[in-house]
């Protein structure tokens, strides 16, 4: 092998931006997800979890909540207050429709995938229509007071359960009115503090999912109003919170960055009665992990720390091989980095601007493995930034570094760089 030299670039500024929210296909093998600059990217489970599609952010654009509906279907909401379906094959948001209730905190479809019901800020929840070419407005359900952080259908689209700071509760969609409405800190002594219903879950059997802000999972009999059971998984909030199909088990992810699964296993070995039971703590965030999702053979965690992870069941396995493998991925799958190897310069892709380096250079040799001294330090020339709200999709140097392009969703920008002795200067072409 020739001798070459390595040149270790500290220099790339790069901050990733968190996962802020997952939607697992209901009944197909692929993931969508939100990003907190409200990037979307979709993950392909059959082609060993590769990520197959990915919608630029846009900076008007934020997505708090992401669902599958009417098949092949995405659709987006944000605090920006409209609901954005995504044209996935043209890689772009498609069409909006305003809410009518201020910032959107929450969505969801229903199982069928013909409705989406949305949780709104003034406190309303409304159902909109899924029809061909996009949504329509159906009707309002009863109004309370409070933002609605959380929603969730009932699998016989018979009752909605929406949850608030303080309380949730149960809609029923027929006749639109609330027929309970619970408070989820009635039974703490002295609660001097409000506590957040984060995530919210309405099982087949009647049963309440609750994760809120003390860090406890609790299990409710809406149709008495009473708590069932209450598991303190964690000293902080619990912020997010999914369901297997079978209702079987629930992942649950918490501000330390941990995450717990609950399991429904029988009280005696062969008996009928069974309750929840915490079995699994796994820790692989650093920060808040704002979202999850329960897919048959693994449970998906997202962070703010900007990491994916998804960790197979093993119990689900029936052999070895990639599908049992413990996935984490840490860094962005496009290429945010191009060179000029000519004119030793290199390109870096931020959100919004453009950065062009030069490398240093040493005239010193060494052994295998020693660092040799800069004789010219690494120099940034030029920072270029991009007008308008969409976020730069990709970039590119020219190998003779005489042009620089990038593009976005919809426009495409080439520019002219000359290097001379005053220094460096653009033109638009």
């Amino acid at each position: 092998m020739g001798e070459f030299e390595v040149h270790r670039v500290r220099f790339f500024g790069l901050v990733p931006a968190g996962v802020r929210c997952l939607a697992c296909h209901p009944r197909g093998a692929r993931l969508a997800l939100a990003r907190t600059d409200g990037a979307v990217e979709v993950y392909n489970f059959a082609a060993n979890y590769f990520q197959e599609k990915v919608i630029p952010g846009h900076e008007a654009r934020s997505v708090e909540s992401l669902c599958w509906a009417a098949g092949e279907r995405l659709f987006g909401a944000g605090l920006g207050g409209d609901i954005t379906e995504y044209d996935l094959s043209r890689l772009s948001a498609a069409r909006g429709v305003d809410g009518g209730g201020g910032p959107i905190w929450s969505m969801a479809a229903n199982g069928t995938g013909t409705q989406l019901a949305i949780g709104c800020e003034d406190g309303s929840v409304k159902i909109f229509q899924v029809v061909p070419g996009g949504i329509q407005f159906e009707r309002n359900l009863d109004r309370r007071k409070g933002r609605v952080l959380c929603l969730s259908w009932h699998p016989s689209d018979t009752h909605i359960v929406a949850g608030s700071i303080d309380f949730f509760r149960v809609i029923d969609i027929a006749s639109g009115q609330t027929v309970q409405r619970i408070m989820v800190n009635h039974h703490v002594e002295k609660a001097k503090r409000e506590c957040v219903v984060w995530a919210i879950a309405l099982l087949s059997s009647g049963t309440v999912v609750s994760a809120d802000s003390f860090g406890r999972v609790q299990f409710w009999d809406w149709e008495q109003g009473t708590l069932a059971e209450s598991h303190t998984v964690s000293t902080s909030a619990a912020l997010s919170l999914a369901v297997s199909e079978k209702e079987d088990s629930i992942i649950v992810g918490t501000s330390t960055g941990a995450t717990y699964q609950l399991q429904l296993l029988p009280v005696k070995l062969g008996g009928l009665e069974k309750r929840w039971v915490r079995t699994k703590p796994f820790q692989y965030h650093s920060h808040d992990v704002r979202a999850v999702a329960h897919s048959p053979s693994a449970l998906i965690s997202g962070g703010l720390d900007a990491q994916l992870v998804i960790r197979p069941l093993m119990e689900k396995m029936q052999k070895k091989g990639y599908d049992a493998v413990l996935r984490k991925f840490t860094f962005p799958h496009r290429r945010l980095v191009s060179c000029a190897r000519k004119a030793r310069l290199l390109l870096f892709q931020f959100s919004q601007h453009l950065e062009l380096w030069r490398l240093g250079s040493t005239e010193e040799t060494g052994k295998d493995g020693e660092v040799l001294p800069l004789c010219q330090m690494p120099e940034h020339l030029v920072q270029l930034k991009s007008k308008g709200p969409e976020h730069i999709y990709s970039s590119c140097v020219s190998p003779c570094g005489t042009w620089v392009g990038y593009s976005t969703a919809s426009r495409f920008q080439l520019y002219r760089v000359r290097c001379d002795g005053d220094g460096v200067s653009l033109r638009k072409v």
